[in-house]
């Protein structure tokens, strides 16, 4: 069951991003530890915030690697779930394969930023909730 409070509003710019993120004001407590998301800004994300790159297991390498997943580790003060986690290794399909057809060679031209950041530390969620009405 996730908790919900108000905070401060806080603001940060990552050198990596061109745009400022602008943090959610509520943070949400998990029994992991607290979490405090961005407001998606986007045409269709209007009036959503994010969390992303949530844990919901120890990363799965070493000893842990092809085990059942383990309980995630708690954190101590408010963690910000502000970056996209890497994707789980996968084999991205060549966008120049003349078999495809062009509606595949699109969707995969469009998916394929997404896949660059791979690794099997991949046990993350990203979770998408509507902001409440009061917000900015």
């Amino acid at each position: 069951i996730l908790q919900l409070s108000h905070g401060q509003q806080q603001h940060y710019e990552p050198q990596q991003q061109q745009q400022q993120l602008k943090y959610s004001t509520r943070e949400v407590k998990t029994r992991y530890g607290t979490l405090r998301g961005i407001v998606a800004r986007s045409s269709l994300t209007d009036g959503v915030e994010a969390y992303l790159g949530i844990p919901y297991a120890t990363p799965p390498l070493g000893a842990l690697r092809y085990m059942p997943p383990v309980t995630p580790t708690q954190w101590r003060g408010t963690k910000l779930a502000d970056t996209m986690p890497p994707a789980c290794p996968q084999k991205i399909p060549g966008s120049t394969d003349p078999a495809l057809s062009r509606r595949r060679r699109a969707y995969i031209d469009r998916i394929a930023p997404m896949l660059v950041n791979q690794s099997e530390d991949c046990l993350y969620l990203n979770i998408y909730v509507p902001r409440p009405s009061h917000s900015e």
